[in-house]
């Protein structure tokens, strides 16, 4: 039995836990679900919804700046983290993830469970990262051994203890093929997805129409959540362009990776400098232009440049076995079996 906590921002939690829970659903192992959302659709398992805790007007939260959130007084923190515990007593789970969340690794481990933290990129040093990773038994990261810098900073113990295990792209895009999709359609042109996803970002409905305007050659698809484009899976259209434009989530380039595009990489301003991170890094021989800021000239020109690039670069970054590698972390940190059993 795992438990695997899944935060509520954000897509790249709750897809790294479905990847996990199936592969070990597959191993004959359960995952039981911890979160304030609801449970997925097609979640092979038990789910627990949480409390929310951030509701209200939360004080005091960060312990002095050894925690994250942890505000006084809140009835909603109080039963989320007892509907936990709760949990744990039951089950008596063999390990727990937490995908992210520094209490809820603290809470387990004080359990005597045994942990495995999601390591996000980014500058992680600060005093709750670096004791809340510093006790966990085990730590992976979803980018490849190569894409050395992800998370700089992080104290030498705890970084000689990740794992990186690869880009994690939904079975969907793993499995899309370019070469197949094009050959089934006779396109008027070179074509641009556009790949904004869900989780807010600055550039406006202007600087589309802009770009659009300024490559009439291009035929452009844009996938945005906050005006309403989005798509449930993007797979096949990240796989039948020519070229992607996208934010540096991990979840926006697994897609484009698990598809071959060539990329232009537009970082967003997230806590730690996630994303600004992972941009640093790309720039370092990845098939991606990395731009610092939505470009108001010479767009014909940036999209020709990213699509001279070898999108099978990508192969490294994303090769389809990160959810069995993560499985065997896990799965590795099962209690002993008893002697004579």
């Amino acid at each position: 039995m795992i438990g695997y906590y899944v935060h509520h921002v954000g897509r790249g939690h709750v897809h790294r836990a479905g990847a996990l829970a199936t592969v070990l659903r597959d191993r004959g192992d359960e995952v039981t679900g911890l979160s304030s959302l609801e449970a997925p659709a097609g979640w092979p398992g038990d789910w627990v919804v949480l409390p929310r805790d951030d509701d209200g007007d939360p004080r005091d939260v960060t312990a002095h700046g050894h925690l994250h959130w942890a505000p006084l007084h809140h009835d909603g923190l109080r039963s989320r983290m007892s509907a936990v515990s709760a949990w744990i007593d039951a089950a008596r789970p063999d390990a727990v993830v937490s995908d992210v969340s520094v209490e809820v690794l603290l809470l387990a481990r004080l359990h005597g469970v045994p942990t495995v933290a999601v390591v996000l990129p980014g500058r992680r040093d600060d005093a709750a990262h670096t004791f809340g990773l510093g006790t966990a038994d085990a730590l992976v990261g979803f980018w490849p051994a190569r894409a050395d810098g992800m998370s700089p900073g992080l104290a030498p113990g705890v970084r000689e203890r990740l794992v990186p295990l690869g880009a994690l792209a939904r079975p969907s895009a793993q499995h899309a093929s370019a070469e197949h999709l094009t050959a089934e359609r006779v396109p008027a042109g070179p074509t641009v997805a556009l790949l904004l996803g869900t989780g807010g970002h600055g550039v406006t409905a202007r600087d589309v129409d802009a770009a659009r305007a300024a490559t009439p050659g291009w035929r452009w698809t844009v996938m945005d959540g906050s005006a309403g484009t989005w798509v449930a899976d993007p797979a096949p259209v990240l796989a039948a362009a020519d070229v992607v434009i996208t934010h540096a989530g991990q979840n926006a380039l697994a897609e484009t990776a698990a598809a071959r595009r060539p990329a232009i990489v537009l970082p967003q301003e997230r806590p730690h400098r996630e994303q600004a991170t992972t941009g640093d890094v790309l720039r370092d021989g990845w098939p991606a232009v990395v731009l610092d800021r939505w470009p108001d000239l010479g767009w014909p020109d940036l999209l020709d440049q990213a699509r001279s690039l070898d999108g099978q670069r990508w192969a490294e970054w994303c090769d389809g076995h990160a959810a069995d590698r993560f499985a065997d972390v896990v799965t590795a940190l099962r209690r002993p079996a008893a002697v004579g059993a």
